[in-house]
């Protein structure tokens, strides 16, 4: 088995995008179920931005690396490993260790990546799209015909839930700046909201003609709270799937839910079990990947960077400008 000392992105110490650097680390040493992947790509996530200021630990026993998803070639397959073989090509959702020339990953959790898709392209599918997969079907109970608002439209799980809400025959109306309006359009958001300078709420009263939506799917938390619930029509129900906004509602009045019949759910994925990752993994890639090779459903990349400049990718998405994904691409010989 390989033990070679491979290049990482390691953080010197919790604090900015300054903290990032190029290292080494030993190549992670895969069990019997697991695959040993030299990485081709990995992408942000804010999540990394969050463990990179010591907001955000991995969980016990992942590695404490940076990358929540990768995309390469299989260099080695452990012995319970069936249908994976030395030089195929795979992507898939990792709980750290991303951003290094080596990963291993649960064999059950990867995936084969389409021929029409390049390394880079794969890697800026897996979390954003099974978060928004789970959000959507298995916490939101997305159908035909529903209207669902998600907001962080131009967002990397924002773009894969707007064309995932499209394909199930429902209409996304998004919110985000207005000049990410057009990236949403273009994946079939049917009404874009400017969050900065209108009233989400009355927009939507207004497009849905009083009628409200089915689903909210929400990353902004406590400052939403309240006309989330608004926006929502007799047993609507809101995901929540991150607090970037705040995390205390103040003042709630519980009636509305009550009237309503209202849903409210919240949910992580990084820490969830094996056993539900394994599922998820499974049941979107029977749905999704021939979706991918037709070209139905596809991922939005807003740029591609050399791993050697991750310092100005993760400026970029703290500082909201991106609209997609950030990919980084793994250069041998850097």
């Amino acid at each position: 088995m390989r033990r070679y000392a491979r290049k990482a992105i390691l953080v010197d110490e919790d604090g900015g995008p300054e903290q990032l650097r190029l290292g080494t680390r030993p190549d992670p040493q895969p069990d019997a179920a697991e695959l040993l992947v030299d990485v081709r790509a990995t992408a942000l996530n804010r999540a990394d931005l969050m463990q990179r200021r010591g907001h955000y630990p991995p969980p016990e026993g992942a590695s404490d690396l940076l990358g929540l998803e990768m995309a390469g070639t299989v260099a080695e397959a452990g012995a319970a490993c069936e249908g994976f073989a030395e030089g195929d090509r795979v992507f898939g959702l990792l709980p750290g260790g991303g951003y290094a020339e080596c990963a291993v990953i649960d064999h059950e959790m990867a995936m084969p990546i389409p021929d029409s898709l390049s390394f880079e392209e794969a890697a800026a599918l897996p979390e954003v799209f099974l978060t928004a997969y789970q959000a959507l079907y298995w916490l939101g109970g997305l159908a035909e015909g529903h209207r669902v608002l998600i907001h962080a439209g131009a967002s990397g799980v924002g773009t894969a839930a707007t064309q995932l809400v499209v394909e199930a025959g429902a209409e996304a109306l998004v919110t985000a700046s207005a000049p990410k309006h057009e990236t949403c359009r273009t994946l079939g958001a049917g009404a874009a909201i400017d969050y900065r300078n209108e009233d989400f709420a009355e927009r939507v009263d207004e497009i849905t003609d009083g009628g409200g939506v089915d689903l909210v799917l929400d990353f902004i938390g406590a400052p939403y709270f309240q006309k989330n619930t608004r926006v929502l029509r007799t047993d609507g129900r809101l995901v929540l799937l991150s607090v970037l906004g705040g995390t205390t509602v103040e003042s709630v009045d519980l009636r509305r839910l009550l009237a309503k019949r209202l849903h409210v759910k919240a949910s992580t994925l990084r820490a969830r079990a094996r056993d539900y990752k394994v599922r998820l993994t499974q049941e979107f890639a029977a749905y999704a990947l021939p979706l991918f090779k037709e070209g139905a459903l596809r991922p939005v990349i807003d740029r591609v960077y050399d791993w050697t400049d991750a310092t100005d990718a993760h400026r970029r998405m703290e500082a909201n400008e991106n609209a997609g994904k950030l990919v980084l691409r793994v250069t041998r010989g850097t």
